[in-house]
């Protein structure tokens, strides 16, 4: 009988783990500028009201992306998402999780960003990070416009272990890599891999208890808004 030997894969959160603060915000900041966005949410105390009633960070997320992305052209966000990955990668990474990322390329591990961070952004800071796949949370779209609405659930929580165990069956139960977007349940691909996991916050809690190891990266304090550190837009959009 052939026993497979497994392979690292390290998965790692992005916002406060590779870099040194949220992105999320500046993001719809720079897409549609911050008094819009406010003056949308404020517009619907119907649906605001009870979401800040009961803390729920998802719905939340949800109605400010609605805010921020409804009626804009996807091409023109994932320009803007390509600028802002560049930005970021100058600016706001930790240079000690880059350096643990940068080792396990080295190593010749696989490599994956999990984030509930937008992967409009984030696949292109992939791409700079040289990592193998970005599971992010996405918007959906229709005719190439945003409608506003999230394209699944926001990727936090438990749903960061849903999407890491669909890509690694695609990965290795089936040997396909390109199945970010997978739809298997059937968590063969987790018994081929040793999972290396790194996060900040209690929306990774569920993702670092999945892992064979685990990594509490403690976040930096709040960084400065300066021209050095690289200060982020926010006024009107893109």
């Amino acid at each position: 009988m052939t026993v497979r030997t497994r392979t690292t894969v390290a998965a790692f959160d992005v916002d406060g783990t590779i870099t040194d603060r949220d992105c999320v915000v500046p993001f719809m900041r720079r897409v549609t500028g911050t008094r819009r966005i406010a003056g949308r949410l404020v517009a619907r105390p119907d649906r605001m009201v009870p979401v800040l009633a009961r803390r729920d960070r998802d719905q939340l997320k949800a109605l400010a992306a609605a805010a921020a992305f409804r009626g804009r052209r996807i091409d023109d966000l994932s320009a803007i998402g390509v600028t802002f990955a560049r930005f970021v990668h100058e600016h706001w990474l930790r240079p000690d999780t880059v350096a643990l990322l940068d080792q396990h390329r080295e190593a010749g591990d696989r490599v994956v960003l999990v984030s509930a961070s937008f992967e409009i952004y984030l696949r292109p800071l992939g791409e700079l990070l040289g990592v193998d796949d970005v599971l992010a949370t996405r918007l959906m779209s229709r005719d190439g416009v945003a409608t506003g609405a999230l394209d699944g659930p926001n990727c936090r929580g438990p749903e960061k272990v849903r999407r890491l165990h669909r890509w690694l069956d695609g990965t290795f139960a089936r040997g396909d890599t390109s199945t970010s977007a997978g739809t298997s349940d059937d968590g063969i691909g987790r018994a081929y891999a040793r999972v290396v996991a790194y996060g900040d916050s209690a929306g990774d809690r569920e993702l670092l208890g999945d892992a064979d190891e685990a990594h509490w990266m403690q976040r930096p304090r709040s960084p400065k808004r300066d021209g050095r550190r690289g200060s982020e837009h926010t006024g009107g959009g893109a």
